[in-house]
């Protein structure tokens, strides 16, 4: 549910970072601010050094699914700046983030020339396909009450965390059905 990538981040901070001669930017998001929008061109990518953010799209019915939440090491607009396609998700930031954003044009040269750098994002886009492949089979397998035991194990402070509107849109259900779940489960 909180997806980490402790290789790539200390990639960035112990080798990279000292090779790119300024060429990665740490900058700073506050609580709520979006830092990728759904459906915009990707002119950066993204690597999280602290804190947390949600990955989500507005459907046409104008609901938010959230896809994952990110913290340290993740990436994201990472298969927009290779694909050349305009943002899939949007990025918004739950606590204060700070990260360092790559140019995309950059990024793919970084993917050419360095060989260490191009197998971590490999391994980065492998983990995010197996994590969704196994979070979605999972939640079609299982009841609400199965996933909420299952997240709560794997967060015990996953509601003081997250908010229980980003938790029902993570699960697809609503607040009232979170709830109910969670009052049945004296959670």
């Amino acid at each position: 549910m909180i997806r980490k990538n402790a290789d790539l981040l200390q990639y960035i901070t112990k080798v990279l970072i000292h090779k790119t001669d300024n060429k990665l930017l740490e900058v700073l998001y506050s609580p709520t601010e979006i830092i990728l929008d759904q459906r915009k061109k990707v002119f950066y990518v993204h690597i999280i050094k602290s804190g947390m953010a949600k990955c989500y799209l507005t459907e046409d019915n104008g609901n938010d699914f959230i896809q994952e939440f990110f913290s340290e090491g993740e990436i994201f607009g990472e298969l927009e700046a290779i694909n050349g396609d305009l943002s899939f998700c949007c990025i918004e930031a739950i606590t204060p983030v700070q990260a360092y954003k790559i140019e995309a044009q950059y990024f793919n040269t970084l993917l050419e020339k360095d060989p260490t750098f191009n197998k971590l994002i490999l391994k980065a886009l492998a983990k995010k396909l197996n994590y969704t492949a196994i979070r979605h089979a999972y939640n079609q397998s299982h009841t609400l009450e199965d996933n909420l035991l299952r997240l709560q194990k794997q967060y015990p402070a996953l509601i003081e965390q997250i908010s229980k509107q980003d938790i029902a849109n993570y699960l697809g259900i609503t607040v009232r059905s979170l709830n109910r779940s969670l009052a049945k489960l004296g959670i």
